[in-house]
């Protein structure tokens, strides 16, 4: 069993786990029960009502943050010909085509957002169990695979705040909003913006109740149930 420290105990007693609180009250909370001796990522866990095997309930998006996630961004392009150009002026950290397969297939993972255009599918395919095991490939359905006129647009918004959700096979959705160093508005702001993107990801074979619960916790901090009606009326 593991036992929790002094610390989380603490934390633990600011929060009344029979309560729901606002956005706007949950975040202040959020802040206020953050111990660890570095910048904890703030984060909200929905559970939702829907079936995560079946394919006209599957919800799946990305919200645009409008004050980021508080860390630098490293951008990884797959692009070849004129477009390389475009994606380095757009500020992509690394741009390439099979060298950069070659160095991602000897282990190479030093970045966190894969954008690729989509003549270069083909190659980044084969890196599928890698980067499908990071969160790491790109996707249509993301945004992440683009055309090359269409790149500086999509580096643009990962380097603000682009965030993926996705639906797991246990019907939750896990997605950071920030750091808890972020002041109570921005935070909010980060919140509201992605609350309002998954409510528009709705599917169309979802019934009945479409978010079930919502928590808001920081990485070491306690679980802090949300009262989502505000921002859903």
């Amino acid at each position: 069993m593991v036992t929790k420290g002094k610390k989380y105990k603490e934390a633990t007693k600011l929060v009344n786990r029979e309560n729901a609180y606002t956005p706007r009250e949950a975040v202040e909370l959020a802040k206020k029960a953050a111990f660890a001796g570095f910048d904890e990522t703030v984060e909200m866990h929905l559970r939702m009502g829907v079936d995560p095997r079946s394919a006209d309930q599957q919800v799946r998006g990305i919200a645009l943050l409008p004050n980021g996630l508080g860390k630098k961004v490293r951008i990884l392009v797959f692009v070849q010909g004129e477009g390389a150009r475009a994606a380095e002026e757009a500020g992509a950290d690394y741009v390439g085509s099979d060298d950069l397969v070659k160095k991602i297939e000897d282990g190479w993972l030093d970045f966190d957002v894969t954008i690729a255009t989509p003549d270069m599918m083909g190659k980044v395919g084969k890196l599928g169990k890698i980067l499908g095991r990071k969160g790491l490939m790109p996707n249509p359905k993301s945004g992440t695979v683009v055309a090359a006129d269409d790149l500086p647009r999509a580096i643009a918004e990962a380097r603000k705040g682009r965030v993926e959700f996705r639906l797991d096979r246990t019907a939750i959705i896990h997605v950071p909003i920030g750091k808890a160093s972020f002041d109570e508005a921005k935070l909010l702001e980060n919140l509201t913006a992605l609350v309002e993107a998954i409510v528009k990801a709705k599917p169309s074979g979802a019934k009945g109740q479409y978010i079930k619960s919502a928590f808001l916790t920081t990485t070491m901090g306690p679980g802090i149930r949300l009262d989502l009606r505000p921002l859903l009326a």
